[in-house]
């Protein structure tokens, strides 16, 4: 069977009367439901279905040629992942029972209800768009290799955790449910939206927002619009960031400082794929998708009542967690060369060459800012470099000393504050010789026995390490 192409979320109606397909295809489209195919002959169905898929199908029973009930087996066997919801004039028992027999995914009896006719077709769209990510995850994970590996190239990775992760974008690239992206300040977030928005083929552009500091209206008014004279010095018309991404991505970013007044906005957005622009009272579609990011604990937010709960679910759909840095180290090697050439290209000057130590010095250090933080160390310290062919390592001691420095004082304000220091012994309880013998052994194996690389984390200059290093031996002698 052919792969299905970008139209794979379509609906298709079949149906031999018109003006069921025309009142059909109206009430869907009205709702943000589309695309919407029709077809009046039942006889077309499956080889479109075979050449692009579909989905879901919304099939009558009783059709001149070829009726549903003979298609519903042959579309069942033929693609099982498409969902196919039966819409007939009879309410025989029986028939229905038939029906969901042979794999239907709903029956409705016309006429249908509106709202349940809405919610049905998007419950077949939701559970067919699942049924594609958890195939192409499968997929992904049988052959252990991207699809789509030009999509993630601006991110410069050796991790098997973020393999990992570029699975699972694959998997979800074209689900219409909304994402939430999470993460530390500096891991790359809105690298990964971008690599999402390029795999997801969407023929709009991917339009970002930091919606952080913006207050209601300022929200309302950038990503709705406004209509002329809707406010003091509105002159004219001007169509928002929902409006630009038509077809595309809108990326949220900072969703986590969204104010609450504009939260119940942005769900009606998500629920409803309606929104008002200012002073107009007509509602506008929007058919843009939804990838959010934040660096704060949104559960954290929920329980402190800062954001909503409805929304936070609506926007999770689909929750992608991006590592820290201090948790990928192996792709520190791969990092500090890219940084290297790029910080050399940028200032016209021949790329200096890392020290082995430096690895080792970068391989310990927490990086609070992640892959920003080393990108800046790295900048700065080709910044300084004067001449030699190695880089120097001084500007990322005494930048790390620095973080060090502020992590020291918030700890010492801690035991000032009375807050009870994290730190608990059993057993008999060490002396300050035993502490100090301890912590200058592992300094020295987390430096890899590089005694200027160990005195940088104790804290100490290289001879005053040394020295303690010398009187541990005399005192090993006697």
């Amino acid at each position: 069977m052919k792969e299905m192409g970008p139209d794979r979320f379509s609906v298709v109606l079949v149906d031999d009367e018109e003006e069921v397909l025309f009142s059909s295809s109206l009430l869907l489209e009205s709702h943000g439901i589309t695309p919407v195919l029709t077809m009046n002959d039942g006889r077309k169905l499956l080889p479109h279905l075979d050449q692009h898929g579909a989905g879901a199908v919304i099939l009558d029973l009783f059709m001149p040629h070829v009726s549903g009930v003979e298609l519903l087996p042959e579309i069942v066997a033929r693609h099982p992942a498409t969902p196919v919801v039966v819409m007939t004039a009879s309410q025989e028992v029986e028939t229905a029972v038939a029906c969901m027999r042979e794999g239907a995914f709903d029956y409705l009896v016309k006429p249908v209800e509106e709202s349940r006719y809405v919610s049905c077709v998007r419950r077949a769209l939701e559970t067919s768009s699942l049924r594609q990510q958890v195939g192409a995850l499968k997929r992904s994970l049988l052959h252990e290799r991207l699809e789509h590996d030009q999509a993630f190239s601006e991110i410069i990775t050796n991790s098997a955790r973020m393999f990992s992760l570029f699975q699972y974008l694959e998997a979800i690239a074209d689900s219409r449910e909304a994402v939430l992206i999470t993460g530390e300040t500096g891991v790359g977030k809105g690298l990964i939206a971008q690599a999402m928005h390029r795999i997801s083929k969407r023929n709009g552009e991917m339009v970002s927002v930091n919606v952080a500091g913006l207050d209601d209206n300022m929200f309302s008014d950038t990503l709705f619009g406004h209509r002329k004279g809707a406010y003091s010095g509105a002159t004219e018309h001007r169509d928002g960031m929902v409006a630009k991404a038509a077809g595309g991505t809108l990326f949220l970013d900072e969703i986590g400082d969204l104010k609450k007044t504009s939260q119940v906005k942005l769900l009606r957005l998500l629920q409803e794929q309606t929104y008002y622009p200012l002073g107009s009272d007509v509602a506008r579609m929007s058919d843009a998708r939804i990838v959010a990011a934040t660096n704060q604990d949104l559960r954290q937010a929920l329980s402190e009542g800062r954001f909503r709960p409805d929304l936070y679910y609506r926007l999770s759909g689909h929750q992608v967690e991006v590592p820290p840095l201090r948790e990928r180290t192996e792709d520190l090697p791969l990092l500090l060369g890219h940084f290297l050439e790029d910080a050399a290209g940028t200032m016209a000057m021949p790329t200096p060459e890392p020290t082995p130590e430096l690895l080792t010095l970068l391989s310990l250090h927490d990086f609070p800012g992640n892959v920003r933080e080393l990108r800046a160390m790295i900048f700065d310290a080709v910044a300084r470099h004067r001449s030699g062919p190695f880089l120097s390592m001084e500007s990322f001691k005494e930048a790390m000393e620095r973080g060090r420095t502020r992590v020291v004082d918030a700890g010492q304000q801690n035991v000032s504050s009375g807050i009870q220091p994290a730190v608990h012994v059993s057993g008999p309880f060490p002396t300050l010789k035993e502490l100090e013998a301890l912590i200058i052994a592992e300094a020295l194996r987390r430096a890899g026995s590089n005694q200027g690389i160990a005195a940088m984390l104790l804290g100490i200059s290289r001879p005053a390490l040394n020295r303690r290093l010398a009187r541990m031996k005399v005192k090993a002698a006697e």
